[in-house]
């Protein structure tokens, strides 16, 4: 519990969303999974949350949401698109 005293302790979090938090890491982390889009509830997203955490994560949520989170792998691969472009930028160009 927190005294008055203490208040220069805590980081205000208003709405740190995991995406935002990324490079970031914090003493402790509560993750609250509750309804939104399937897509979302993957495996990166819950490693990304779960690696942002120093000392303790709390899961708020159902123990079947953690589970389909683990066995959903449908963003391992990341399709930025990135080589089509670099190659668009090099049609019609000459090579030495």
């Amino acid at each position: 519990q927190y005294g008055f005293s203490m208040l220069d302790e805590l980081e205000l979090a208003y709405a740190v969303t995991i995406h935002k938090s990324q490079g970031s890491e914090y003493p402790a982390v509560v993750m609250p999974l509750l309804t939104g889009p399937r897509m979302l509830f993957n495996r990166n997203l819950l490693y990304t949350a779960v690696t942002r955490a120093k000392k303790c994560v709390t899961i708020v949520g159902k123990k079947d949401t953690v589970e389909m989170m683990i066995a959903n792998e449908s963003d391992l691969r990341r399709y930025s698109s990135l080589d089509l472009q670099i190659r668009g930028m090099y049609e019609g160009v000459e090579r030495e």
